[in-house]
């Protein structure tokens, strides 16, 4: 028999919202947390821009991807434009060459520069900035100091054309190991010492689960230097409901501490995308 994934995988744009069904949208029950699709995680079958469609079928009202080279951003852009998605956030600055190494800064600008035009193509507010795996014959403490640095001289582009560059600190347990930039601690720091409106966290949960725990209390700790949420489950990194973190009770907190944006849903999911959804929309409620 032809399984449902392998229908949605082989069927064109046009039927993807048959195959889901006219009224299944899960999320648009979900009456708190407005969530982001990873496309780069879900429906990893699929073309690209058709994971876009997917995600709209199931009532994302926003997508998140990662670099933006060799995407179609114009297509990407009108696509979300007629769907009436928004584009969260993508990411601007990888792992490598560092940040956290001063010889490659003045790549970093202009990499920050180009990034903000795509961001405006894509009517979007946020790039992820990642800091960098560990730069030998340098401590933590030098290579935090050259993020800073960094990211000074990248704050006054972005706040020129009004978009946030959120720093992702990782986890060095599971799955970066070697990155130079894990827990809310350090990352907390180093923006607050940009200081700077444009210049926040991607405070992604899975990765603060694995480095530190107690999420709604380092969530409340480092409250002013949010400026986007990411979630998985953990161990897993899959959906919502399937591992060791209660995300009802976290995300009521997110909420309870005033963070309106989107949520980006940067998991793999363990099931049929038409099920890890549902699996969202009971986390969004409390």
């Amino acid at each position: 028999m032809i399984t449902r994934r392998a229908l949605l995988s082989a069927a064109p744009a046009a039927a993807l919202p048959l195959l889901y069904g006219q009224d299944s949208k899960p999320l648009t029950k979900a009456t708190k947390t407005k969530f982001a699709a990873n496309v780069e995680m879900w429906w990893r079958k699929l073309k690209f821009l058709d994971r876009i469609r997917a995600a709209h079928a199931l009532g994302f009202p926003a997508i998140e991807f990662w670099p933006w080279r060799r995407k179609p951003i114009d297509e990407i852009a009108a696509l979300t434009d007629k769907l009436g998605m928004a584009v969260a956030q993508f990411t601007g600055w990888g792992f490598s060459p560092g940040l956290n190494n001063p010889k490659n800064h003045d790549r970093f600008v202009k990499q920050v520069e180009a990034g903000c035009q795509v961001a405006k193509r894509l009517n979007c507010k946020m790039m992820t900035i990642v800091a960098g795996n560990d730069q030998k014959g340098m401590t933590q403490a030098q290579m935090h100091a050259h993020v800073i640095m960094g990211l000074k001289r990248a704050a006054p582009i972005a706040e020129r054309h009004d978009v946030m560059l959120i720093v992702e600190p990782m986890n060095i347990r599971v799955d970066h190991k070697g990155h130079c930039l894990y827990g809310s601690a350090p990352t907390i720091a180093i923006c607050r010492a940009v200081n700077s409106s444009h210049v926040k966290i991607n405070w992604d949960l899975y990765h603060m689960q694995i480095s530190e725990g107690d999420l709604c209390g380092r969530l409340r700790e480092g409250k002013d230097q949010i400026g986007y949420i990411q979630i998985a489950d953990h161990p897993g990194r899959t959906e919502p409901g399937t591992g060791e973190i209660h995300y009802p009770r976290v995300l009521r907190e997110v909420w309870n501490l005033g963070y309106r944006g989107y949520v980006g849903v940067e998991c793999r999911p363990s099931v049929k995308e038409e099920e890890a959804v549902k699996a969202l929309a009971h986390a969004a409620r409390w």
